[in-house]
């Protein structure tokens, strides 16, 4: 299954290479309104650099908040660039994966393109990895203006650095083979010797696997993408993963169950992480967030991607 139809970053509108005439008065008109989007947009970076105290966001349309936005801050440089760049590990299906030519797709990057269409800039997107996550959000200098994808809101992550309101809910579960679904109804079934669990290092799984899971015998692989089919192909047993992830897998491979997903062993939210000192940026993520709740969008794309909205 190609989950490449779910990416927003395809081109859209007329594919004048396909007409065979477009009138003369036509070519004016868009060729005048690439103009002032140009001027309108040098105008709009040039308002951020050379201002000082804060920015007047009040003839934005957008319908977000920016009062007590400064001027000199993380916004004003993301939107003199032109373009946020977003941190994703790109290996959590459905919401941050990396295809082979390059092309990001999910729940989470979604929800980022709405971030910068609200601010009016473009996204770049930017490789990590669970293991190396806070060192890149905390690198100097920095290589992406937050972090999201499969991020839980943590007590531990907000001590070091920022992290958004939640925008989807979430929990530990397991992925299984569908024929040993009845096998395993509790962690006790799944911490015992015999049992091989699987999980990708670095994160808040292997983390609850070490500490839930004290006997099990716990093989670390390092390609979360890959532990799906390995567990329905018997490289291991078990999975531990998350309500996010889980159902995406059970849909795509017969082979799968998830008998616990509807009884999690741990209850969360998601959220985008960043370095702490850019609470203007962060200002500016939680109202998108909250935009996105009141008016259906939110929603709109858990449906997209078959997840369970909790707001």
């Amino acid at each position: 299954m190609d989950m490449r139809k779910y990416n927003a970053s395809m081109p859209y509108g007329v594919d004048f290479n396909t007409k065979s005439k477009l009138s003369n008065t036509r070519i004016f008109i868009n060729k005048f309104r690439s103009g002032i989007k140009i001027i309108l947009s040098v105008q709009l970076a040039l308002l951020f650099i050379c201002s000082c105290g804060t920015t007047d966001f009040s003839n934005r349309s957008n319908g977000i908040d920016y009062d007590g936005i400064p001027a000199e801050g993380k916004v004003a440089e993301i939107i003199g660039r032109g373009t946020l760049m977003v941190g994703t590990t790109g290996d959590y299906r459905p919401l941050s994966f990396c295809e082979d030519d390059g092309t990001y797709w999910g729940f989470g990057i979604e929800v980022a393109k709405e971030i910068a269409r609200y601010m009016g800039v473009k996204t770049e997107f930017v490789r990590t990895s669970w293991p190396t996550l806070t060192a890149d959000v905390l690198a100097e200098p920095q290589t992406f203006d937050f972090a999201i994808g499969g991020i839980t809101i943590t007590d531990t992550r907000r001590e070091t650095m920022l992290m958004s309101e939640g925008y989807l809910a979430n929990g530990k579960t397991i992925l299984c083979r569908k024929t040993d679904a009845g096998r395993f109804q509790s962690l006790d079934d799944i911490d015992k010797p015999e049992v091989r669990v699987m999980v990708n290092p670095g994160g808040l799984n292997e983390k609850f696997a070490n500490e839930k899971l004290t006997h099990a015998t716990k093989i670390i692989h390092p390609k979360n993408e890959e532990i799906p089919s390995l567990i329905a192909e018997g490289q291991a047993d078990v999975m531990i993963t998350e309500i996010t992830e889980a159902p995406y897998y059970v849909q795509t491979d017969e082979r799968l169950a998830a008998p616990l997903l509807s009884e999690p062993f741990t209850h969360g939210e998601i959220g985008v992480l960043m370095k702490k000192g850019q609470e203007d940026l962060l200002q500016i993520v939680n109202n998108t967030i909250q935009r996105m709740k009141s008016d259906g969008k939110l929603r709109r794309l858990h449906e997209k991607y078959g997840l369970i909205y909790a707001y």
